[in-house]
């Protein structure tokens, strides 16, 4: 029988009680007290054993809880740290990759720059060779029409 139980029935014996004449007091069996009493003490460590079994889980329970708490936070933590880490590492893969298109743009402008050098040189010793055909040419035909002009 719960601690509860027993002292409902205290009271029962309190309210069952012969009234005193001309008074609000009850009378008793002191027995019957008595019994009820060692039932409560006789009870009493049962009920205290498991409240302190009780608030033992509970504490087990609760330090459980933070030591999880503390384990996703941690958990938390690791994964902030690693989502910077690869964002500085796109970051830096970014700025190389712009690094790489100023060197490649760069490369490009004295690559044409330089084909475009080459081109103009390889027209202007053509148009040199040109010239000197074209002069050749003239010579050629000045020859004939002169030799031409003889035979008339």
């Amino acid at each position: 029988m719960d601690i509860m139980a027993l002292i409902d029935r205290i009271e029962e014996l309190v309210d069952n009680g012969r009234s005193m004449p001309f008074s609000s007091s009850k009378m008793v069996d002191p027995e019957k007290v008595y019994e009820i009493i060692d039932e409560v003490r006789a009870t009493f460590p049962d009920e205290l054993k498991q409240a302190r079994w009780i608030v033992k889980e509970r504490q087990e329970m609760l330090e459980e809880a933070e030591k999880e708490a503390n384990r996703v936070l941690e958990e938390a933590r690791d994964r902030a740290q690693a989502l910077a880490s690869e964002q500085e590492v796109v970051k830096i893969a970014q700025q190389e990759a712009a690094s790489i298109l100023v060197d490649a743009r760069t490369k490009e402008r004295e690559i044409r720059l330089g084909a475009e050098d080459y081109a103009d040189e390889m027209l202007a010793n053509l148009e040199v060779n040109l010239g000197k055909l074209l002069t050749a040419v003239q010579r050629g035909r000045d020859r004939l029409q002169g030799k031409v002009g003889q035979r008339q």
